[in-house]
């Protein structure tokens, strides 16, 4: 099986609180989200679009190919087109707490995909059933008790060579602040810094992790976005992503 998230809190009140709250938001988050990057000037597809790209790039440069993903946190479904589109003879799996969301993200699929609900803690799926895992800023929305839990859910349904990319928002950058102030759907949001994920993420068992962070240069100065390539080291961009083998390393057992 293959699965989709969007969610908060993994205790079963709370993953119910979740789920009540992105059911209440689902067929307005696309108008929320806009609104809360306004200051970017671009619309969410662009940063959908250039996770996915990222995504692919990493996993080219490690020599996978994956046969099955999943979307953890896939919410309406802003990635699963793109994820589909760049990686065509994998199977998707879309996984969500919220019942409202998965409605809408199985309208945007470009192929069939596998959607199923959520229960907050367990990943209802069979150890080593992934070769690529995919989540974009949904732990920020998880309780910090429950990341551990939840992250080595995620390392036991990952295959040992396969690989894992989370992407949040970087609380080093002002305008990402900004962003989360004003946006309804984060009003209880807790941004993680990228040392602090990592950390969670080498504790969970998952070996080499590599930190990139990403998006620096706002529309008005999108001509400076080649120099990106370059900036991934500088701990300012709006964003940043970790990406993870499945089997741990040394630093990692």
């Amino acid at each position: 099986p293959i699965l989709c998230t969007k969610w908060k809190l993994s205790s079963k009140r709370h993953s119910i609180v979740q789920q009540a709250e992105f059911d209440l938001v689902a067929n307005d988050y696309a108008v929320q989200h806009q609104a809360s990057i306004k200051l970017s000037g671009e619309e969410p597809d662009f940063f959908a679009r250039a996770k996915i790209e990222a995504a692919k790039a990493q996993c080219t440069a490690v020599g996978l190919a994956p046969k099955s993903m999943l979307d953890f946190g896939a919410g309406i479904g802003n990635a699963v087109a793109h994820l589909q589109e760049a990686f065509p003879r994998a199977n998707l799996a879309c996984l969500d707490v919220s019942e409202e969301s998965l409605s809408v993200c199985r309208q945007r699929t470009i192929r069939p995909a596998e959607i199923l609900p959520y229960n907050g803690k367990e990943i209802p799926c069979k150890d080593d059933s992934f070769d690529f895992v995919f989540t974009a800023c949904v732990f920020h929305h998880i309780d910090e008790i429950d990341h551990i839990a939840l992250l080595r859910e995620i390392r036991r349904v990952l295959s040992p060579n396969g690989r894992f990319m989370l992407f949040e928002h970087n609380p080093w950058n002002p305008l990402t602040q900004h962003a989360v102030r004003n946006c309804p759907f984060d009003e209880n949001a807790v941004l993680i810094a990228a040392p602090e994920m990592r950390r969670r993420l080498i504790k969970c068992g998952f070996g080499t992790v590599k930190t990139d962070y990403r998006t620096f240069f706002p529309a008005p100065l999108a001509a400076l976005r080649p120099l990106e390539r370059f900036l991934g080291w500088l701990p300012i961009g709006a964003q940043y992503s970790l990406f993870a083998s499945g089997e741990a390393s040394d630093h990692a057992r």
